[in-house]
């Protein structure tokens, strides 16, 4: 389904320093309205500055409301659909994007009352690696092919073929993965040549909701780098591996830093929101990028874990350190001139919600009685069997594999089951399995010699004590949590910060927004466990493979 969007541009408004006085919520509501998730706190009025981050994430678009000092003022979501026209496909319509958008910030406003004049800017982020095709009239030329798609492993192969696998590692400093942009370009090249025909520009996901809100065309550095089309010491697009794939430079948005103003919201959209027009918009942040900023890993030391549906491993750096077997992704951090080194568990979270989907009725019915989170009794359950579920192991490789095993045709397994386990040492082998799958990316870390000082802990797999326990434990770091729940939205909100001048830059926002609220210390009893096994987890991707492969053959 695609529509004729027109773009209309407003007259550019200067943006002011803006340092006001905030006023603190005077009370806060927990509003349920049909499709939305709100909470807000209703501000009295004085003058003040509030930012908006915008999360197009897998599942929904998310708008937060903060003030200068991070204080949620308000949030909320609107979820929409993902569609697998084949096994391991994965595409969504770019329109549900922005109808959710349209929807989340309206919510938002009218729940917290804030004024059209106290909004400093808008931020964005969302899910990486999506492919957005437009036509020369800026209309969407198919639905995009998402970034846990895997339909590309032969245009992969191509691409490193094509460039040369050591320079393409060095210019781009990742391997062509099926998840990345690049190789859906190639597919649809080899594979729908009318549609490819068509193709006047290439967005991501949250570029295109930018599209939308301003009528401009732009993109920033740490989203551009996971397209592999982007050189990424040099922070700008590669004209070589371009080339090299035949995909035109015009086809690429102008690439910039994540916190300078890429354009202002239209008077389409301003009618169509609640927002002012003229608001700016700042670049912004792939989602993990933008987490980062938003748990504040914006120094040397620091660690974020996020539990979503994939877990990320995300280390800060000064200058790009790369695997030399392209195992971990180095990108450009959203912090101006800074990278970030990162690994990914493809089924995180999405292993928990698998469980609960196929072996959980019983906790589910349990929930819907009580009104306890299903993934709370879950969890509870998890904690009455013993670290290392006496030798169950998890394979989290639901939906193919990316670190350290870039292999589409990885598939999960449990290992080791005897008439002696049960349902409780499957949860916890689910939770320890992807712990120890995260654990893979913080021993590359160690070999790259990137410090590690402290584990920051996020995301939705965050919220339960017990799973952080079992990361302290299988770490053998320290972890804590800080005061953000949604850290994506929320580290785009600070990037506006910045770009509205309210932040002088980003380690300052950081600084005055984002504190400690909770510390988990390893167990030495369990963190002796979890060594004893690990080896045995690592021993079994190398042992399976041929299998994996073989099952790849036959479906």
């Amino acid at each position: 389904m695609t529509t004729d969007y027109p773009a209309v541009i407003p007259s550019p408004i200067i943006v002011p320093p803006l340092r006001p006085k905030l006023a603190k919520p005077s009370r806060v509501a927990i509003i349920k309205v049909s499709g939305f998730s709100i909470r807000a706190s209703i501000y009295r009025r004085i003058s003040m500055a509030f930012l908006i981050g915008i999360d197009i994430g897998t599942t929904g678009a998310k708008t937060l409301l903060i003030d200068a000092e991070g204080r949620v003022a308000g949030s909320a979501a609107v979820e929409y659909p993902m569609y697998t026209p084949r096994p391991l496909w994965a595409e969504q319509e770019p329109e549900d994007w922005w109808q959710a958008t349209i929807g989340s910030i309206r919510q938002v406003l009218r729940s917290t009352g804030v004024e059209k004049s106290d909004l400093a800017g808008i931020g964005l982020t969302g899910q990486m690696h999506g492919m957005v095709l437009l036509d020369a009239q800026g209309h969407v030329l198919r639905p995009c092919i998402m970034w846990n798609d895997q339909r590309t492993a032969n245009e992969c192969r191509w691409i490193m073929e094509r460039v040369g696998r050591e320079r393409f590692l060095e210019l781009t400093m990742n391997p062509a993965l099926p998840g990345f942009t690049a190789p859906k370009i190639i597919w649809t090249r080899d594979h729908e040549p009318e549609v490819y025909a068509q193709v006047a520009k290439v967005l991501l996901p949250k570029d295109y909701v930018r599209y939308r809100m301003t009528g401009e065309y732009a993109t920033e550095v740490s989203d551009a780098s996971g397209t592999v089309l982007l050189d990424v010491g040099e922070r700008r697009w590669s004209e070589e591996v371009l080339a090299e794939l035949n995909i035109p430079l015009e086809w690429m948005p102008p690439c910039v830093e994540s916190p300078e103003i890429t354009g202002r919201v239209t008077a389409e959209v301003a009618e169509a929101t609640g927002l002012p027009v003229g608001l700016p918009v700042v670049g912004g942040g792939g989602d993990q990028a933008a987490s980062g900023v938003g748990t504040g890993i914006v120094e040397p030391g620091l660690v974020s874990v996020t539990m979503g549906t994939s877990g990320v491993v995300f280390a800060y750096t000064d200058a790009p350190s790369r695997d030399p077997e392209g195992r971990l992704h180095t990108f450009c951090h959203a912090v101006p001139g800074k990278w970030h080194v990162m690994g990914v568990t493809l089924a995180a979270g999405g292993s928990l919600r698998w469980l609960r989907d196929t072996l959980g009725a019983a906790e589910m019915d349990v929930a819907a009685l009580t009104g306890v989170d299903p993934y709370e009794i879950m969890t509870a359950e998890a904690a009455l069997a013993p670290a290392g579920s006496e030798g169950l192991i998890y394979l989290p490789y639901l939906s193919g594999e990316r670190t350290p095993y870039p292999d589409p045709n990885a598939r999960g397994a449990f290992f080791g089951l005897t008439v002696r386990h049960n349902k409780r040492h499957m949860m916890r082998a689910v939770l320890e399995g992807v712990a120890y799958s995260l654990r893979d990316s913080i021993e590359l870390f160690r070999d790259l010699n990137v410090p590690i000082s402290q584990v920051r802990a996020t995301g939705g797999g965050a919220r339960s004590r017990v799973w952080r326990q079992i990361l302290a434990d299988v770490f053998g770091t320290e972890l804590v949590t800080v005061n953000v729940t949604d850290s994506s939205a929320y580290g785009a909100a600070l990037l506006a910060g910045v770009g509205a001048r309210v932040y002088a830059n980003v380690p300052e926002a950081c600084a005055q927004t984002v504190k400690i609220v909770d510390t988990v210390q390893p167990v030495p009893e369990n963190r002796r466990a979890y060594d004893a096994y690990y080896p045995v987890y690592r021993s079994l991707y190398p042992a399976l493979k041929p299998a994996f492969d073989a099952v790849a053959e036959v479906e």
